[in-house]
């Protein structure tokens, strides 16, 4: 579908957005831990496996940009920064130990719709476009018969790279003017624009639309742009309580959107995933930020499904999964045929041997990947691989000729900052092997395509803090 006809879709919203901001703004206040409880039913592991028959499925995917998981506090937080994300948890499933496959958006995106690690994706560069053979989750829901809106803020996700395939609509709400009590900490970011917009439009179009059958996929990035207000300053004020702050920011606002879906009578037929692109580094190995190496800090994120009723208690997954395995497991949910090409794999039987309390055998390794020449067309690539098998974690990084290895192991050291290359050479080699067979492997529809990016596009992606030159 063209720009211009998502466009010609699109107006109906704009008129709508100011009297529907009273309604949200209520919601916001009167929304918090210990208010009104979910209209959804209690259900069993029965009726997780009987989804696939049900016809009135509907899908909430909400991307949150740049969250690590161990600040959340389902994962063990020791600061109250998702009381809402916690509550969601407690009655869906958490996936303990879940990797992304890159640090940075757009080649960690273009993994999770595709199913494929990077290198098979062919999406590591900035000018690269996913190929409209590779058929995305959009599409496929598209054909069963979902109304498909996709509402992003992140550039790098735009559909000038492919990701709008499939999508109905697919857009970046236009930006209003913030409250004076939001404030950012992050210098490069320019313009009005915040997580409210998204939501603001998610929530007017379920207002018109939600009695319909559709999939709606939230691209947030507040977190990722330190964005936070008077509200959610409980954590101080230096860089890594800022992020805190933010993260307490969305959480409130993910509470009001759960509590519309309770008000318009859609959280009883409405599957809710919350995952995540990549985390963020606060200096655990001397620098800050993502997108530029592939350790824990910047690769270990959430993943938390809802189902349409409360599971008492709910499911923790405590083997290792992957950003690839998310739509392998969704759409084997939904009763729908997964994708044909994919490096992933459905975690369906997996989350019900949890919920019984029973093993299930599992891969439970997973790699993550980065090309650190990803913004520079005069350099040639340079990877940065993590091979993550059990407790173990090897990381590659090389420059030139030259290669730095790291080993860890998150048993002994939860944190990953004791290498233990030297200590445990037999692993070193095994992972080492594995990284190296992985960087050979070629793209599924072989070389991307790229695209010229322009300067006002550039400038775009510039000010949400990337370094391009």
């Amino acid at each position: 579908m063209s720009d211009e006809t998502r466009h010609i879709r699109w107006p109906w919203l704009a008129g709508a957005l100011i009297s529907f901001s009273l309604l949200v703004g209520l919601l916001l206040f009167a929304w918090a831990p210990g208010g009104v409880s979910s209209t959804r039913p209690i259900g069993s592991l029965e009726d997780v496996e009987s989804l696939a028959e049900r016809e009135d499925l509907n899908v909430l995917f909400i991307l949150l940009d740049t969250l690590r998981a161990d600040r959340l506090t389902p994962y063990g937080y020791e600061r109250d920064t998702s009381p809402h994300l916690a509550a969601l948890a407690e009655e869906g499933v958490r996936f303990d130990r879940h990797l992304a496959q890159s640090s940075w958006t757009k080649a960690s995106m273009a993994s999770m719709w595709t199913g494929l690690y990077p290198m098979r994706a062919g999406i590591t560069r900035f000018d690269q476009v996913i190929p409209e053979d590779a058929k995305l989750p959009a599409e496929r829901l598209s054909e069963a018969g979902f109304d498909t809106v996709g509402l992003y803020r992140n550039g790098w996700v735009s559909p000038n790279f492919g990701f709008g395939q499939g999508f109905d609509i697919y857009v970046k709400p236009g930006g209003r003017p913030m409250a004076p009590s939001v404030r950012r900490d992050n210098p490069t970011i320019k313009g009005s624009f915040s997580d409210e917009d998204v939501l603001y439009s998610a929530m007017e179009y379920l207002r018109v639309n939600g009695q319909g059958h559709w999939f709606l996929y939230l691209h947030l990035m507040d977190i990722h742009e330190y964005t936070y207000d008077e509200e959610s300053a409980l954590f101080g004020g230096d860089y890594s309580d800022v992020y805190d702050n933010s993260i307490r920011r969305v959480d409130a606002l993910l509470g009001a959107l759960f509590d519309f879906l309770d008000a318009q009578g859609l959280s009883d037929r409405t599957l809710v995933v919350v995952a995540s692109d990549h985390g963020e580094a606060f200096r655990e190995r001397g620098f800050e930020g993502h997108a530029r190496a592939v350790f824990r800090e910047s690769t270990e994120v959430p993943l938390l499904i809802r189902f349409p009723f409360r599971l008492e208690p709910g499911i923790v997954v405590s083997s290792r999964s992957r950003n690839i395995d998310i739509w392998p497991t969704l759409l084997d949910l939904l009763g729908l045929e997964g994708p044909s090409l994919t490096d992933g794999q459905s975690l369906v039987d997996v989350i019900l041997a949890e919920g019984r309390g029973q093993s299930d055998e599992q891969m439970d390794s997973g790699i993550s990947h980065l090309d650190t020449t990803w913004g520079r067309p005069d350099m040639p690539s340079r990877h940065a691989v993590a091979v993550v098998d059990g407790p173990y974690r090897y990381v590659r990084h090389t420059a030139g000729p030259s290669v730095q290895e790291s080993l860890f192991d998150a048993e002994e050291d939860p944190l990953e900052l004791q290498d233990l290359a030297e200590e445990q050479p037999e692993k070193l080699i095994e992972l080492r092997a594995r990284g190296v067979e992985y960087l050979e492997t070629s793209p599924a529809w072989g070389e991307a395509s790229t695209r010229e990016i322009g300067e006002m596009e550039l400038n775009q992606l510039r000010a949400l803090g990337y370094a391009i030159p």
